[in-house]
């Protein structure tokens, strides 16, 4: 380009500047705050802009954005195109780089931050769902981020999501976190992925302060806030008010846009630094300017469009292109927005491509050249006007219409010709489809759901359909909604969306009943709430345990992880062991389904109701009694197993989790119904054997135990928690050395796990190798500092070797770490008497 000329991009932007004759006032207010001191009491800090969509919001940050500029402050926009805080710091980084301010330790740290998430997902996947050939199984990695998120290690996920959560599911140790404890390097790289905005938010306060003394002002601007507020605004409050990530230089200064007013039970006490702006509507006065700025001076023509637009600028701006010559002209653009804008085009072609253009949610090339129904060429053409269109808003590189201006375009189209809507969207619909199968190309279904590409497809193709009124299309929304409530909060509040979007825009009634619903379940409960509401609206209500015709489908569990501790009296386990009351849910005679006596809420009309797979009902029983267990109520747990078993009861994976909460919770005889019948109907669950194994163990009869758990072995031969178990039957026989050769084996397979250091520490300490025992308890204290047993048991091999001080040490600790530790005290007790003589 020649020095000097102005880009086409510039002149466009210069042109959507001058049509911003209105907010004076809000202008004026944020270019004087640059003229007063931070010392100033005068001087704002925070300015916070909300309004109804189409008053004008976007626009104006904007505009902030160019008068902040023109002060030499560095800048960035951020909007919901971050879905989290890592992805909001991200968009500043860029943007201050391509202003010539790289923030380097940031940008490192992010980077960082991104390995170390991948690793945690990978080490929950190892420690979860190992598949033999070492790839993922199908489900894997929904299965890997539901142990992270029951962990915590997935900001912002329901507690519902905490089912897999090993300490209560698997073995004493907890197997998950100590597996990410070995894998990481350090505790920040665990913070880093536990709660990475304390560690990144220190580091931008540091970038910030740096860069300070480079420009006047740093001004960041964070838009559609109704979307990002969510996961933003606390973390906004605590780095402006509070020290916990550092001093913020005092020439910071923060936009913030949304549809709502802020909070005043947080920002309250920073009413004094901060200043709200509510937009209105334009008065008269303000839209007479508009019109007239864009040359729209006839007054016939402007009461016309007063009366029509009220004020809306977005739909002042779409009549004052159509350049009304008089009264007769100006139409409501709710109606003809796109006929009126294209009055003097002679391309009928562009007219119907800018209605097109409003039947995705999101444009881009690809989707446009579908919408259109036309070839690349002319869609790259098209798409390059529409570009141009005043309501064709820019987000994250692709378009999106405003709100005021593609709702009535969905109407109109959808009344004009309802045969041609429904074919556009089925259209639509079946190119997102292909694309998304495309994408999966062999890949596991599972790890499709941390693509971000890969939901969007799925979630066009879900909403064309709805749109085109498709008879499954609810029904297998609420599907997806399942796997997507495995994800955490955020995702499955993306799939609501869909339903409340469709459902709005083609006027679906059950779409709209349904996303009202589950949008008010999601708030009130999380994702726990929102299967709440898929079971209650779904047919009959959750059935009781009994027979129901046979099903099929599959089963979330935690293939590989071992079965549940049962040992709560064993050296000093702190886990509940609940004391089963009356009928739990097991063994119920067959009965029909019950009208529930739980008061369900209704959040909205009431959905017709519809009849989802057995299978996926049962599933969602199965992920409540994970729940359950998660916060150690067995017996919930067992109950919601019934219920999957009446839905699938020839289901082996259920059957073997039940008998295992069964056996956890001292239903032995039960347990062991539940887990037989588990190995016949799938004689290869190496799970359903080991767990079969330990309730043998538990029941005397330690010759079954071995043949179950040698079964699972042999399945398995590095299923840790099941040599464990064997190594405690060989005890139970009289095997010292095959106890010891089991455990050598455990802490091969998973050095990770300090259960099986401890249990080999116990082994060696019974074979009288006490120096020995001494490194194994060690080993399992460095993975696991928490653990009481292996205070004890390490306490009781220095007292053995005459370390009296050493012995009281570990002792004591241990009774910190459990005050009711009856073993631990009876042996300290016996140390102090020798201390004494």
């Amino acid at each position: 380009m020649a020095r000097g000329r102005v880009s086409l991009q510039e002149r466009v932007r210069r042109r959507t500047r001058a049509g911003l004759v209105a907010r004076s006032a809000e202008r004026e207010l944020f270019r004087g705050n640059f003229d007063t001191s931070p010392e100033d009491g005068r001087h704002r800090f925070l300015f916070h802009v909300h309004g109804t969509a189409g008053v004008g919001k976007t626009r104006l940050v904007r505009e902030f954005e160019h008068l902040a500029r023109e002060q030499g402050a560095l800048t960035a926009y951020v909007d919901e195109t971050s879905g989290s805080v890592p992805e909001a710091l991200e968009a500043v980084c860029r943007q201050f780089a391509l202003q010539g301010h790289r923030l380097k330790n940031l940008e490192r740290t992010l980077a960082t931050h991104r390995e170390r998430r991948h690793e945690a997902e990978t080490a929950a996947l190892a420690a979860l769902d190992p598949a033999p050939d070492g790839a993922p199984s199908a489900g894997g990695m929904a299965l890997a981020r539901a142990g992270l998120a029951g962990l915590g290690l997935v900001p912002g996920v329901a507690p519902f999501t905490a089912v897999l959560d090993p300490e209560q599911l698997a073995h004493g140790a907890d197997r998950l976190r100590t597996v990410l404890a070995a894998r990481f390097r350090s505790h920040e790289d665990v913070r880093l992925v536990l709660d990475p905005a304390s560690v990144l938010t220190p580091v931008l306060a540091d970038e910030l302060d740096a860069v300070a003394s480079d420009v006047p002002w740093i001004v960041l601007l964070l838009d559609t806030y109704e979307r990002t507020g969510p996961f933003l605004d606390a973390w906004l409050h605590d780095l402006l008010t509070t020290d916990r990530y550092g001093a913020l230089p005092d020439t910071v200064v923060v936009v913030t846009a949304g549809q709502h007013p802020a909070d005043p039970a947080r920002w309250g006490t920073f009413a004094d630094f901060m200043t709200s702006l509510p937009l209105q509507p334009f008065t008269e006065a303000e839209a007479r300017g508009l019109l007239a700025e864009r040359g729209v001076t006839a007054e016939p023509v402007v009461v016309e469009a007063l009366r029509l637009t009220g004020g809306l600028p977005v739909l002042l701006s779409t009549i004052a292109g159509t350049r009304p010559a008089g009264p007769e002209d100006v139409t409501d653009p709710s109606a003809t927005a796109v006929e009126r804008f294209l009055k003097w085009e002679q391309d009928p072609g562009r007219r119907l491509a800018a209605l097109a253009g409003a039947l995705p949610r999101l444009l881009d090339v690809d989707v446009f050249a579908v919408a259109a129904d036309c070839d690349r060429d002319r869609a790259e053409e098209l798409y390059a006007w529409v570009e141009t269109l005043p309501f064709a808003d820019r987000l994250g590189g692709r378009l999106r219409y405003h709100d005021v201006v593609r709702a009535p375009m969905l109407r109109l189209q959808r009344g004009r010709s309802p045969r041609s809507w429904t074919d556009s969207h089925r259209r639509l619909a079946y190119a997102c489809r292909l694309w998304r199968e495309q994408m999966e190309n062999g890949r596991d279904t599972g790890t499709m759901w941390l693509d971000e590409t890969w939901c969007e497809l799925r979630l066009g193709e879900l909403y064309h359909r709805l749109c085109a009124d498709e008879a499954a299309g609810v029904a297998d929304t609420l599907q997806d909604l399942v796997e997507a409530c495995d994800q955490g909060e955020a995702l499955a509040g993306r799939w609501i969306r869909v339903l409340e979007d469709a459902g709005r825009d083609a006027s679906v009634p059950d779409a709209v009943a349904w996303g009202e619903q589950l949008a008010g379940a999601l708030a009130a409960g999380g994702t726990e709430g929102v299967l709440d509401a898929v079971l209650t609206w779904t047919g009959a209500p959750p059935p009781q345990p009994g027979s129901a015709p046979p099903g099929s489908g599959p089963v979330w569990a935690q293939p590989g992880s071992g079965p549940v501790p049962a040992d709560a009296a064993y050296r000093g386990d702190t886990r509940p062991v609940p004391v089963p009351t009356g009928d739990p849910g097991y063994g119920a005679p067959p009965v029909q389904p019950q009208t529930s006596s739980r008061t369900w809420p209704v959040y909205g009309p009431i959905p017709e109701r519809i009849i989802l797979p057995a299978p996926l009902l049962a599933r969602i029983h199965r992920d409540r009694a994970l729940a359950h267990a998660a916060r150690h109520d067995r017996m919930a747990a067992v109950t919601e197993l019934g219920r999957a078993l009446a839905l699938t009861p020839d289901d082996p994976r259920t059957l073997a989790l039940r008998g295992e909460f069964l056996r956890a919770g001292g239903l032995l005889t039960e347990a062991a119904t539940d887990l037989e019948r588990a190995t016949t109907l799938d004689p290869a669950d190496a799970y359903a054997w080991a767990s079969l194994g330990a309730t043998r163990l538990a029941l005397r009869h330690p010759e079954g135990a071995r043949t179950a758990l040698d079964r699972a072995l042999t399945l398995k031969p590095d299923y840790s928690w099941a040599l464990v178990r064997r190594a405690r039957v060989a005890r139970e026989l009289g095997d010292p050395e095959g106890r010891l050769a089991a455990l050598d084996r455990a802490v091969t397979a998973d050095p990770g796990s300090a259960w099986a250091h401890c249990e080999r520490g116990d082994a060696l300490r019974a074979a009288d190798r006490d120096q020995e025992s001494l490194d194994a308890y060690d080993r399992a204290l460095a993975l696991d500092p928490g653990y009481a047993s292996a205070y004890a048991s390490r306490g009781v091999a220095h007292h053995r070797l005459g370390h009296l001080d050493e012995a009281l040490a570990d002792l004591g600790r241990a009774l910190e770490l459990n005050p009711t530790y009856a073993w631990a005290r009876e042996r300290r007790d016996a140390v102090v008497r020798d201390r004494d003589g």
